[in-house]
């Protein structure tokens, strides 16, 4: 294993160049930072960076990049949300399971891989540390792998080990982990959190992802037990479950005894909490999001958000409008499988108003508004005024169950428009 310097390892990235860049929390920002300014002095340009989650991205500078570099997100995070124009900024719609194949198969071909991992053990392994997901089918396909070492990448068991005889490049770094900040939960999110732990069982398997209300939901689980955990990610708040007992993953069919997912995104406590914890897993997400998988534990309740619902059950999480905010992420892929699972429940949660006081239930979705849950994958929707449970109704039955959950100012309203709607027909 040979150290090479960053401008030496920059020197190997031709122009046209399509890179993967490591997400989440394992975000090179380093390179990055040192990867665009090149493109800034024009000194590389037409370049292509495939990425899922990127924390840490020079995003003030973008508008400096004057197109020699192309952001194709896979998820568009809100570090660059704002600069989304479908040319620097561009959104590749994909179910989180499926990325991998994307690389494998040559749909999205990757020139350079660029991961940041834990340093090698004896043995010449190092890991990738917090986000394995679709990062490993990335370094298995591309033609040069450049390797960010990091002493704060913690050593994380499963999918994620990397010899360093399949990396070509490596350099250092003494860089601080990102660390995500938890924002205050509110009264309304609280009670969408205590609605959904009052539909989750004890001996449930639980997906919950980032933001307010999953960290609502966790809050409320704690006089839960013997959970166990299967999810695309998690956070603080599961570690939180997981030290006090409540998450044992005694009971899950598959990984049993294992809290599983296929990256993490926390602070400095829980990338200490999983380093060399054999008891958590990071797999690819081919195999954690896949449905056939995530059936396979009975009572499997996922927990995931959106923009907007309409009447008839249709679920749009990644746009408002034609404006790209996110992604699909596992949202399918975890609402099948729970969908599916022996007594599962996939769960939609979301406040019934946005901040600006406009309705998220409505009769129909903004124009240019994606699909990303189909209404015949709709099954409990919760807000803070109540749960309907969509499954087996009809649509003028999840109509009159939607309005119900509704704020209480804009039940009328919608009473009336989905009496109009009906008089199209």
């Amino acid at each position: 294993m040979k150290i090479s310097t960053l401008e030496d390892v920059l020197d190997v990235i031709d122009n046209g160049s399509n890179l993967f860049i490591h997400g989440a929390d394992a975000t090179p920002k380093l390179f990055v930072k040192k990867l665009l300014q090149r493109c800034i002095d024009d000194r590389l340009s037409g370049i292509s960076l495939y990425h899922l989650h990127t924390h840490g991205i020079l995003d003030e500078e973008i508008h400096k990049l004057n197109g020699k570099v192309k952001f194709k997100c896979f998820f568009v995070g809100d570090n660059l949300r704002k600069h989304f124009d479908f040319e620097t900024v561009d959104y590749i719609p994909c179910f989180l399971s499926e990325i991998p194949f994307l690389f494998a198969n040559g749909n999205c071909p990757i020139d350079v891989c660029v991961i940041q991992v834990s340093p090698p053990d004896k043995h010449g392994y190092v890991t990738l540390g917090t986000s394995v997901d679709v990062t490993k089918s990335a370094v298995d396909h591309a033609k040069v792998v450049i390797a960010q070492i990091n002493p704060n990448m913690p050593r994380v068991h499963g999918d994620g080990s990397v010899h360093v005889t399949e990396i070509d490049y490596f350099i250092e770094s003494n860089e601080v982990l990102y660390s995500e900040r938890c924002e205050l939960i509110t009264d309304d999110e609280m009670r969408i959190g205590e609605l959904i732990a009052s539909l989750i069982e004890d001996r449930s398997t639980i997906q919950c992802g980032i933001g307010n209300i999953p960290n609502a939901v966790l809050k409320s689980l704690t006089g839960h037990k013997d959970l166990g955990l299967h999810s695309e990610m998690w956070t603080n708040g599961a570690m939180d479950l997981i030290k006090s007992g409540v998450i044992t993953n005694k009971f899950k069919q598959i990984m049993p005894g294992k809290s599983v997912a296929g990256f993490l995104v926390g602070d400095k406590e829980l990338h200490e909490f999983v380093d060399d914890n054999e008891n958590v897993l990071l797999r690819t997400s081919d195999y954690v999001n896949n449905p056939a998988n995530v059936k396979l534990n009975d009572k499997t309740c996922a927990i995931n958000s959106a923009v907007e619902i309409d009447l008839t059950g249709q679920i749009c999480a990644d746009s408002i409008g034609s404006r790209i905010i996110s992604g699909v992420g596992g949202q399918m892929d975890f609402m099948r499988g729970a969908f599916l699972s022996k007594n599962g429940k996939a769960i939609i949660a979301i406040n019934s108003r946005t901040r600006k006081g406009q309705s998220k239930i409505v009769s129909r979705l903004k124009y240019g508004s994606g699909v990303v849950t189909t209404r015949a994958h709709a099954d409990y929707i919760v807000t803070e005024n109540g749960i309907a449970n969509l499954r087996g109704l009809s649509l003028n039955e999840r109509a009159k169950a939607l309005i119900s959950i509704s704020h209480p100012d804009e039940r009328e309203k919608l009473y009336r428009e989905w009496f109009a709607i009906k008089q199209l027909i």
